[in-house]
C-alpha cells in the first residue's frame, strides 16, 4: 500500500496529466482551419562557474510559418544565476526581441524590445516526477513604451525508460505559462506546451513539442525544437 502511494500512484497521475496537455497542445490545430502554426527554434544554455554562480544563455529563433523561412521574433536572452541550493535558483538578466510582421516587406524589424527580467526557480520530485516552478518579473521597453509584465510557470519532467532523467533517458516534458501585465490590459497571454525529449549526453538533450499560445481570443500552434547545453564551466583540479 505504500508503495502504491509513493511510487505507483505519482506516476499514473503524471502521465494521464501529461497526456491531457499534450493533446490539448496539439488539439488547437484542427480547431480553426483556417490558422497556420509557426516554429520556434530554440537553445538554452546553463553553465556552473562556481558553486554558486552559473551563466544563463539563450537564442529563440521564431518564424510565422511551420518552415523556419518567416521570422516573426529573434529573441536573444542572458543572464547570471545564484544557486541558493540544488533545488532553487534566481537569475537576473537581459533580453532583446526584434519582432517582424507576417509578409513583410521591411527588412527591418517593425518593434524592437529590450528587457530587464528577474527569476526564481523551484524543484521539487514527487515519485519519478519532477516539477519547476517558474515565477518571472520583466521589466520591458518596446520601442518607446514603456510596461511591465509578470509570469508564472508550471512544468513537469517525466522521465519514461528510467527512473530519473539522466544520459540515455527519454522523457515527457509539460508545462502550463501565464502571462499577465501590471497596467492596462491584466490578461497577457497564456502558453501551453508538450513535447518527448531525449537527454542524449550528461550536459545536453533535446524536445520535439508542440506550444499553443493564446493571447485573448487569437490562438496559434508552433512546432519547438529546444536544444539543451549545460556544460560545466568550473576549473576541476587535476589528478
Amino acid at each position: 500500500m505504500v508503495i502504491w502511494r509513493n511510487k505507483i500512484y505519482p506516476c499514473i497521475s503524471a502521465i494521464s496529466l501529461a497526456i491531457v496537455f499534450i493533446s490539448l497542445a496539439h488539439s488547437g490545430i484542427a480547431q480553426n482551419a483556417k490558422e497556420q502554426a509557426g516554429n520556434w527554434l530554440m537553445y538554452f544554455g546553463m553553465n556552473k562557474i562556481s558553486n554558486k554562480f552559473s551563466i544563463h544563455s539563450e537564442v529563440q529563433y521564431r518564424n510565422h510559418t511551420v518552415a523556419p523561412v518567416n521570422i516573426e521574433q529573434l529573441l536573444l536572452r542572458a543572464g547570471l544565476n545564484y544557486h541558493f541550493s540544488s533545488s532553487a535558483f534566481a537569475t537576473g538578466g537581459y533580453g532583446y526581441i526584434s519582432s517582424y510582421d507576417f509578409e513583410s516587406d521591411q527588412k527591418n524589424p517593425e518593434s524592437e524590445e529590450h528587457r530587464i527580467w528577474q527569476q526564481l526557480i523551484m524543484v521539487n520530485t514527487l515519485g519519478r516526477v519532477k516539477f519547476e516552478h517558474r515565477y518571472r518579473i520583466e521589466q520591458r521597453w518596446v520601442n518607446d513604451d514603456y510596461r511591465n509584465r509578470l509570469r508564472y510557470r508550471l512544468m513537469l519532467f517525466l522521465p519514461l525508460n528510467k527512473p530519473k532523467i539522466e544520459k540515455g533517458t527519454l522523457f515527457i516534458g509539460v508545462y502550463d505559462e501565464i502571462f499577465v501585465n501590471t497596467e492596462k490590459v491584466f490578461f497577457d497571454r497564456n502558453r501551453l506546451y508538450g513535447a518527448l525529449g531525449y537527454q542524449f549526453h550528461k550536459s545536453a538533450s533535446f524536445q520535439l513539442g508542440m506550444l499553443r499560445q493564446q493571447v485573448n481570443s487569437f490562438g496559434k500552434n508552433y512546432l519547438q525544437f529546444a536544444l539543451v547545453f549545460n556544460p560545466d564551466f568550473r576549473q576541476t583540479e587535476k589528478e
